[in-house]
C-alpha cells in the first residue's frame, strides 16, 4: 500500500515540531473551523467531536491524504479550559489552577482518503501545578506564552517550570499524543516507519 501524504489540519507549531521530531513532515493546512459552534460539556466527547470537524474541514482537499486534527483542552474538577483569550483570564487561570491537578485531553482524528476510513480517539494525561505566587504568575503571563495555549501553559517552554509532574503521555500535554498516533496509524495498516521515507524523499 502506497503511503499518503501525511496532512495536519492544526496551525498548532507545537504540533508541527512533535511530528517533525519522528520523522514526519506534515503538510500544514489549517482548518479555520469555528470552534464556538460546538457545545459539549463533557471534556474527552469536547476534543473528539472538535478534532474531527477541523479534519473534516480539510480532507476534501486532499483525495490521497491521511489527514490529522487534533483539539486539546484542560479539565479542572471537571471544567473545561481552552486557550484564554486575554492576559487577566490567563492570570486568573492561573490563580485557579496553582497547586492543583487537571486533566489534559486531546483528540486525534485520522481520515485516511485512501482507505475511506476514520479514527477518532482521545488520550487524557494528568497534570501536577506547582503552588506559584501571583508575581510569578503575573510574569509568566506576560511572556505571552499562556495566551497561545489550551490550558494556558506550555510544558515545552516557560511553563515547564511550574509543572510538578505529569502523569501519562508526556507528548499529549503539548498538543498530540505520539504513542497513540502510532497506534492509530497501525490500525489503518501503516508502519509510522513508513513516514519516515516520505519525509526523506
Amino acid at each position: 500500500m502506497k503511503t499518503p501524504q501525511f496532512v495536519l489540519a492544526s496551525a498548532s507549531p507545537a504540533r508541527r515540531r512533535l511530528l517533525q521530531t519522528v520523522g514526519i513532515e506534515p503538510i500544514v493546512c489549517p482548518s479555520d473551523f469555528d470552534e464556538s459552534q460546538i457545545e459539549e460539556t463533557e471534556p474527552g466527547q469536547l476534543v473528539q467531536i472538535l478534532a474531527k470537524c477541523k479534519a473534516e474541514t480539510v480532507a476534501p482537499q486532499f483525495a490521497s491524504g491521511l489527514v490529522m486534527g487534533c483539539d486539546s483542552v484542560l479539565a479542572i474538577d471537571g471544567k473545561i479550559h481552552g486557550k484564554p483569550v486575554d492576559a487577566d483570564e490567563a492570570i486568573a487561570r492561573w490563580k485557579l489552577m496553582r497547586g492543583q491537578v487537571g486533566n489534559l485531553y486531546t483528540g486525534h482524528v485520522l481520515i485516511d482518503n485512501t482507505q475511506d476510513t476514520t479514527l477518532v480517539k482521545c488520550q487524557v494525561t494528568k497534570v501536577y501545578f506547582a503552588d506559584i505566587s501571583d508575581r510569578t504568575i503575573q510574569a509568566y503571563v506576560a511572556t505571552g506564552e499562556p495566551l497561545k495555549c489550551a490550558g494556558a501553559f506550555a510544558l515545552e517552554g516557560f511553563g515547564s517550570l511550574f509543572i510538578e509532574k505529569i502523569a501519562g503521555c508526556h507528548s499529549n500535554v503539548i498538543g498530540l499524543s505520539l504513542p497513540l498516533l502510532r497506534q492509530m496509524l497501525e490500525e489503518l495498516n501503516y508502519d509510522v516507519t513508513d513516514f519516515w521515507q516520505n519525509a526523506r524523499e
